[in-house]
């Protein structure tokens, strides 16, 4: 039998990847059947396709986070520590997966790539030493006129939507979900509407680590199709806003004071990104709880 010719076989069609949102612990597509293409830097070369994601598949990463919020954010302190330093480990074993995602995606070098990936990981191990610590440094002991011991303590408020910026394209969103979730709230994340395959990646690899499933939800595709209802959803607690667009800031700083939710902007230049101690974040997601108890019980 004759063997096929080397140039025939190099010649068949490409098959590109269509990257999967992340909700509930399980890869989705988006309801409508939707996708937008991601770009190479040159504007040309197509790389793969990315799920659309719409305001119903909003709402169902909403209720996927709920649901996953009352048993992590009842999970002792040392165990957050630990699923979250677990992810730094799985992150750290698929290293130069994540460099090549953000690399062929933003143009950026090897090197660079491998310097994003590198203080990812390392923020993940600084945020895991936070679990057991940030109701101590963020809490009090309060002097009262009673005989009565007055406790304020931080914890998680419930679920947490967060805009990732474009640049870079993966530090931020480890930077704002791990600030989120070590206190034991869930979240949505939207990622970087320019290059969302390292944060689609990072779905992957969350999945094969301890985190369980419901604590993370990826969205991908527009943030003008997410951030109207994500703003006005009557269940979502609080908005991180890592992007530098105001019209987006403007929608979601107005929606929020539908139910009042918790609202925070981080608007940085991309170099300040990779300042990785940044515990004040902390309290952009939680809520302090005030408790009395009596001298002497």
């Amino acid at each position: 039998m004759a063997k096929t010719p080397v140039a025939a076989r190099s010649s068949r069609l490409q098959v590109l990847k269509t990257y999967k949102m992340y909700v509930g612990g399980a890869f989705i597509r988006s309801e409508s059947g939707k996708v937008v293409p991601a770009f190479a830097p040159d504007g040309k070369t197509l790389l793969a396709q990315v799920c659309r994601g719409s305001r119903k598949d909003f709402r169902d990463a909403v209720v996927a986070a709920r649901k996953a919020f009352p048993k992590w954010s009842g999970s002792a302190a040392y165990l957050k520590g630990q699923i979250l330093y677990r992810a730094a480990e799985m992150l750290e074993m698929r290293a130069e997966e994540m460099e090549r995602e953000i690399a062929r995606s933003t143009g950026c070098s090897a090197a660079v790539a491998r310097r994003e990936v590198a203080d990812a990981v390392e923020l993940l191990v600084h945020y895991a030493g936070w679990t057991d610590k940030f109701t101590a440094v963020f809490g009090s002991v309060n002097p009262v006129s009673s005989p009565h011991f007055n406790f304020t303590y931080p914890e998680g408020t419930g679920v947490v939507v967060i805009f990732c910026p474009d640049a870079p394209s993966f530090l931020p969103l480890v930077h704002l979900v791990a600030a989120a979730i070590l206190t034991g709230n869930s979240c949505i994340v939207v990622t970087s509407e320019k290059y969302p395959l390292p944060a689609l990646t990072f779905g992957e690899i969350l999945a094969t680590s301890d985190l369980p499933g419901g604590v993370v939800n990826i969205l991908s595709g527009l943030r003008s199709d997410i951030a109207p209802t994500a703003a006005t959803h009557m269940d979502v607690n609080a908005i991180v806003n890592g992007c530098e667009d105001d019209a987006l800031d403007k929608t979601l700083h107005e929606g929020t004071s539908v139910n009042m939710k918790r609202y925070a902007r981080h608007a940085l230049a991309p170099a300040d990104w990779r300042k990785a101690d940044r515990p004040d974040w902390i309290l952009d997601t939680v809520e302090f709880k005030t408790a009395w108890h009596p001298v002497g019980w």
